[in-house]
């Protein structure tokens, strides 16, 4: 049974990631600052660390606890927090998997990182733009690492069922919404697909409408 460790199961889409990938077989280790805000984690037996990302030797303890051979995927993210995630927290956690030999990690950040902040509305900007900025300086700090590692940029998450209509793309200006449940389905694609390492994708669901 493979593990796959997973950062942020507290809520949103590291919850759904979670569940996911424990009802397709795989061997759940959900991560989060306080993981029993997921009442489901517990009804479902995954093992669960405590871990505040932004605190470096709590990363380290957390990294240290996994299997060698185990999967990473990182949803951290944090909305105007007094201490953003977004960056330093991937930064420790890279640091400290490069440190134990665990190589395969796929991050997901968001639409509008990287080269992609030119398709950024003004608004969008004024808004969340701070976050992106974080998750960017995270994906410049992975992009150097010796991880094998793959990176997925979202559009705006939503709840519901998977359509099996959502796309990847790489290097095109894309906006929409995608259901979380299609982005945890295309997460274990790409992680099965040694091809995608080294990798930046976007994905949407065309079928989805604001």
């Amino acid at each position: 049974m493979k593990t796959i460790a997973i950062w942020g199961v507290a809520s949103g889409l590291g919850a759904t990631m979670a569940e996911y990938f424990h009802n397709h077989g795989f061997k759940v280790i959900g991560i989060a600052r306080n993981p029993d805000k997921n009442a489901r984690l517990a009804e479902l037996g995954i093992q669960t660390i405590s871990c505040d990302a932004t605190v470096q030797h709590e990363v380290q303890a957390a990294v240290e606890s996994l299997p060698t051979g185990s999967w990473v995927v990182s949803t951290m993210g944090s909305f105007r927090a007094d201490v953003p995630v977004d960056y330093i927290g991937h930064r420790y956690l890279i640091d400290a998997l490069e440190s134990r030999g665990i190589s395969r990690f796929l991050l997901v950040t968001s639409l509008g990182c990287g080269e992609s902040w030119q398709y950024l509305s003004d608004g969008a900007k004024a808004a969340f733009g701070a976050a992106v900025r974080e998750k960017s300086l995270a994906e410049a700090w992975l992009k150097s690492s010796k991880l094998d590692f793959t990176i997925l940029r979202p559009g705006g998450l939503k709840d519901g069922a998977a359509t099996g209509q959502a796309q990847l793309s790489q290097g095109t200006e894309v906006h929409g919404l995608i259901n979380r449940i299609d982005v945890a389905d295309l997460t274990r694609q790409l992680l099965e697909r040694i091809n995608s390492i080294g990798q930046t994708y976007q994905c949407v669901d065309p079928s989805l409408t604001y």
